[in-house]
């Protein structure tokens, strides 16, 4: 009896050491962590670009107003008399751009664009049901796909994926055109006075240009058709944000090729030029850490900026990279401040309504022309509104207003008459239209009125 006492305890003893190690955490740190980092990271990148261009016009931060034809800032419809939103608001995105693209290239493509991100999802959905090779070409070759997976189920399933992925996406551009009430109503197939006509038109086109884009074209935009990618490009320097390789183990590369395998734009990673099609997506660095990883090895890929390292030596690198860095923010950074000084200024000095005053002629049944003025006051902030009108400088009872207040639901262009009295003794009026919101905006228009004096 010990002694199976004492087997049964040397055979539990393994296993509860086992299990005892088990529970310890282990995190482990290396190329292939790295690699993952850099992709999820990347990843994380595009669905917020998505994210964001929903939250932009939904938010009222930017938006475009079809019906009134102007743009809308933070709620409020800019003209091109705001001239410091206008002009403020372009120096400071076209600096911003400048500085970015000469620093970290065509970035934005590889990181941001939503084009490339569809691309590249559509991609990743047609490998996991039709195949691992299964890919798109318009070069006219077939498409490979798994005879295992060669199914109508699994062509039904990517169509549909597809399908809705499209109806989704072009829901999108809605935002940017509608606020986030109307677009609801489009969607719930509720009247609505804001939307179009031929809305559901326009949709169908937006859902049939998404879904030709995931189905056939993907990267084939972005290598041959994308005009932005080639404004990014003219940017480009030799110090630009690249990949750069470690030749240190040349053979080893030789024989792998995996990195340029994995590039969905067609081109090998080890020889980037400074004007070639890389769009920094990071994607070969993540693939050759991997499999460097199973050797335990550092990627021989890496992202680099400032000179080329053959040309750098002696200097040291990050000296370089970051003197080229203090180059190009040396003259953009204080056009981007003086940008963003120019708008904060237009945003403190907007104008939430516009007062004017013109002269109206008018015929009344044979008995000749008579003046009278149109007083228009427009309405550019997207909330209710109430205005109180009030004329000085005429005699009282010597003329008449149409309506003395004016009741705004939101944007728009309301106006009355101010009609005065033929008879009004001859001479040279200077009259003085006001105007007061609720709000505590206020304004005047001076008009110079001429009375001929008739039938006095």
């Amino acid at each position: 009896m010990l002694r199976e006492g004492v087997e049964g305890s040397a055979e539990e003893r393994p296993r509860s050491g086992r299990a005892a190690l088990a529970r310890i955490p282990v995190r482990v740190e290396g190329p292939a962590q790295r690699a993952t980092s850099l992709r999820w990271k990347r990843r994380a990148v595009q669905v917020g670009t998505l994210v964001l261009a929903v939250l932009i016009p939904a938010s009222g931060l930017f938006r475009i107003d079809p019906v009134d034809g102007a743009l809308v800032v933070l709620d409020r419809q800019i003209w091109f008399a705001d001239f410091f939103l206008v002009f403020g608001f372009w120096i400071a995105a076209a600096s911003a751009l400048v500085v970015t693209y000469s620093t970290l290239g065509m970035v934005f493509c590889g990181w941001s664009c939503p084009q490339n991100t569809l691309a590249e999802w559509a991609d990743r959905m047609t490998r996991r049901l039709l195949g691992k090779r299964a890919e798109v070409e318009l070069d006219g070759r077939p498409m490979r796909v798994s005879r295992g997976k060669n199914k109508w189920f699994n062509w039904l399933l990517l169509g549909g994926a597809f399908l809705v992925v499209s109806l989704a996406v072009a829901l999108v551009p809605l935002f940017w055109f509608y606020p986030p009430e109307a677009v609801w109503s489009f969607v719930t197939f509720r009247e609505d006075p804001r939307l179009a006509g031929s809305l559901h038109w326009i949709y169908a086109v937006f859902v049939l240009i998404v879904l030709l884009d995931v189905a056939f074209i993907r990267h084939f935009w972005c290598r041959f058709m994308c005009i932005y990618r080639v404004w990014q490009h003219s940017f480009k320097t030799r110090e630009t944000l690249r990949v750069a390789w470690d030749r240190s183990e040349p053979e080893a590369c030789a024989r792998c090729g995996y990195c340029a395998t994995s590039c969905f734009i067609g081109i090998d990673p080890r020889r980037t030029e400074v004007f070639d099609s890389c769009i920094n997506c990071g994607e070969c660095i993540a693939a050759c850490g991997e499999i460097r990883a199973r050797k335990g090895k550092a990627p021989l890929l890496r992202f680099a900026v400032g000179a080329r390292e053959e040309e750098a030596r002696g200097a040291g690198l990050w000296r370089t990279a970051l003197s080229s860095l203090r180059g190009r923010i040396r003259l953009t950074v204080p056009l981007t401040l003086l940008g963003l000084a120019l708008f904060a200024w237009g945003l403190y000095t907007y104008e939430p309504f516009r007062l004017t005053a013109f002269r109206a002629e008018q015929q009344l049944h044979g008995a000749g022309a008579i003046q009278d003025y149109r007083i228009e006051v427009a309405h550019k902030m997207y909330r209710p509104a109430r205005v109180r009108l009030e004329v000085e400088g005429l005699p009282e009872g010597s003329y008449r207003l149409s309506r003395s207040e004016l009741v705004f639901d939101s944007t728009g262009h309301l106006d009355a008459v101010l009609h005065v009295d033929p008879r009004l003794p001859r001479g040279l009026y200077p009259v003085l239209v006001r105007a007061r919101s609720d709000d505590g905006w206020s304004a005047a228009f001076r008009i110079q009125h001429f009375a001929k004096g008739e039938g006095s």
